[in-house]
C-alpha cells in the first residue's frame, strides 16, 4: 500500500537553535521527493523526524492518516539509507540481505523467495556469499538499498547514499535508483546537498535553507521559475549570474535596465510584486548569456565584456567576463579560441531574464514555464492506475510481520 507522508507545521529546536522551522510538505503515495540544500538546512534533521530518529519539538508528521510523532522507529514501517553502508561486516550478502525479514519472523521459504529476486533486481545475486569487506563501494550500496527494499516499507528514506561513491559510480548509481523507484513505487524520500542528484532524480524538489522550505516543485519548474534568489542560485550549474538592474515605466510600458541596456518585459511574462524605488536584482543563467558569434535569433540584446577566467570542460567552456562593472559567467562552445583579457560580444534572448526584488530576494517576474515541466508528475499519476498485477512479485508478497529486534529498527 502507497502512503502519504505530511508534516504540518514541524519545528525542531535544540537548545537556542532552530533546525527546523515550521514545515509543511506533503509527499505524494509513490512520489520520489528530494529534499535539497547547503550543509545545516535542516534536511537530515527532517528525514531523522520522519524516522523517529529525532522526536519533532513542535507540528505533526503523518504516514498515510497515521499521527506518528510518538511512535517508536521499529513501528513506523519505514527503511532508511545511510551515508555509510552500515552492513553487518561478520555476515555475507545473502544474511546481510535476510537479516531484517528474519528478525521480524518470516518464514524461510519466503527469505529465500525475497532474496533471490532482490539480489536479481540489484545485479548482487553473483555476489551473495561475499562478505563486505569483499565488495567495492557501489556493490556495497546495492546491498544497502537491497537490505531497506527488501522490507517493503511504506516509506523509503535515502540520507546522501551516492555521497561516497566516486563521481563515475554516483553516475551509474543514479540510474540504478531511479529504476529501482519506477519499480517499486515505495514514497521515497532522498536527502543530497547535490543539485544535479536533486534535477535528475526527483518527481519533486523540495529546497530548504536555514531550516525553511524555500520552495517545493518539479525539477524543469524550479529551474524556469524560482521563487527567491536562494532557489535560483543554488539550482543550476554554474550557477546563475545576478547583476544589479532597475524597472523603468514609460507610457505605461515597464522596461528593465541593467549592464548598461534597456529592454521592456517580454511577451508572456508579468510583474507579480513590487519593488522598492524600482531596484531589482537580474537573474542570467550562463546558457542564456551566449557568445555573440553562435547566439541565437532570439538573443536581440548584446553587451561587451572582457574575458577573465576561460575554464574548457571539454563539451563546452566556461567563460567569466567583466560587463559593465559586473562579473558573469556564460557558456562557450569547446574550443572557441577566446582568451583572457580579450573583448568579446555577448548576447542574451530578453525572454529568459528572472527578476527579483533587491531587499526581499524574491521573484517579482513570472515566466512561461517549458511544456515538459510536469512530463514527471503525469507519468507518476498514470502509474498509479497500473492494475497489481503489472507490479513485480517482490512488491505483492506481504510476507510475515513479527516484532522486529531493535537492530532492525530503522534499516
Amino acid at each position: 500500500m502507497l502512503s502519504e507522508v505530511r508534516f504540518e507545521g514541524v519545528h525542531k529546536i535544540f537548545g537556542a537553535e532552530t533546525a527546523v522551522e515550521d514545515l509543511n510538505l506533503t509527499v505524494n503515495a509513490g512520489e520520489f521527493l528530494v529534499l535539497v540544500g547547503p550543509s545545516g538546512c535542516g534536511k537530515t534533521t527532517t528525514l531523522r523526524m520522519l524516522a523517529g530518529l529525532e522526536r519533532p519539538s513542535y507540528g505533526r508528521i503523518l504516514i498515510g492518516d497515521r499521527l506518528v510523532n510518538n511512535v517508536s522507529p521499529r513501528f513506523r514501517d519505514v527503511a532508511m539509507v545511510f551515508q555509510s553502508y552500515a552492513l553487518y561486516p561478520h555476515m555475507n550478502v545473502y544474511d546481510n540481505l535476510a537479516f531484517g525479514m528474519r528478525a521480524r519472523g518470516a518464514a524461510g521459504s519466503v527469505v529465500a523467495e525475497r532474496v533471490k529476486e532482490t539480489a536479481d533486481v540489484l545485479g548482487l545475486g553473483h555476489l551473495l556469499k561475499r562478505r563486505p569487506s569483499e565488495l567495492s563501494g557501489g556493490q556495497r550500496q546495492r546491498v544497502a538499498l537491497g537490505r531497506a527494499l527488501i522490507r517493503q516499507p511504506q516509506v523509503f528514506l535515502m540520507d546522501e547514499p551516492l555521497s561516497n561513491l566516486d563521481a563515475g559510480l554516483r553516475v551509474q548509481m543514479r540510474a540504478e535508483l531511479s529504476r529501482l523507484h519506477e519499480r517499486f513505487r515505495v514514497t521515497t524520500l532522498y536527502v543530497t546537498h547535490d543539485q544535479v542528484e536533486a534535477m535528475t532524480m526527483g518527481d519533486r524538489i523540495a529546497v530548504m535553507n536555514l531550516g525553511r522550505l524555500q520552495q517545493v516543485d518539479a525539477p524543469e519548474t524550479l529551474y524556469d521559475n524560482p521563487a527567491n534568489i536562494f532557489v535560483a542560485g543554488f539550482i543550476g550549474s554554474p550557477r546563475m549570474n545576478f547583476v544589479p538592474g532597475r524597472l523603468t515605466t514609460t507610457q505605461g510600458k515597464t522596461a528593465i535596465e541593467f549592464l548598461g541596456v534597456k529592454t521592456p518585459i517580454s511577451a508572456g511574462s508579468q510583474l507579480t510584486g513590487e519593488t522598492t524605488g524600482g531596484e531589482v536584482t537580474v537573474g542570467l543563467r550562463p546558457e542564456d548569456l551566449m557568445w555573440g558569434r553562435v547566439a541565437s535569433p532570439d538573443s536581440t540584446l548584446t553587451v561587451s565584456a572582457e574575458v577573465d577566467v576561460v575554464e574548457p570542460m571539454g563539451h563546452e567552456a566556461y567563460v567569466t567576463a567583466v560587463c559593465a562593472g559586473e562579473t558573469v559567467t556564460s557558456r562557450f562552445p569547446p574550443r572557441s579560441g577566446v582568451r583572457t583579457r580579450e573583448r568579446v560580444e555577448l548576447a542574451l534572448n530578453p525572454a529568459r531574464l528572472h527578476l527579483f526584488d533587491a531587499r526581499s530576494g524574491r521573484t517579482i517576474l513570472q515566466r512561461p514555464v517549458a511544456g515538459g515541466a510536469d512530463v514527471r508528475r503525469t507519468v507518476r499519476e498514470a502509474r498509479k492506475e497500473e492494475p497489481a498485477e503489472g507490479r513485480s512479485d517482490l512488491q505483492r508478497q506481504t510476507g510475515a510481520r513479527g516484532a522486529p529486534s531493535r537492530a532492525e529498527e530503522i534499516s
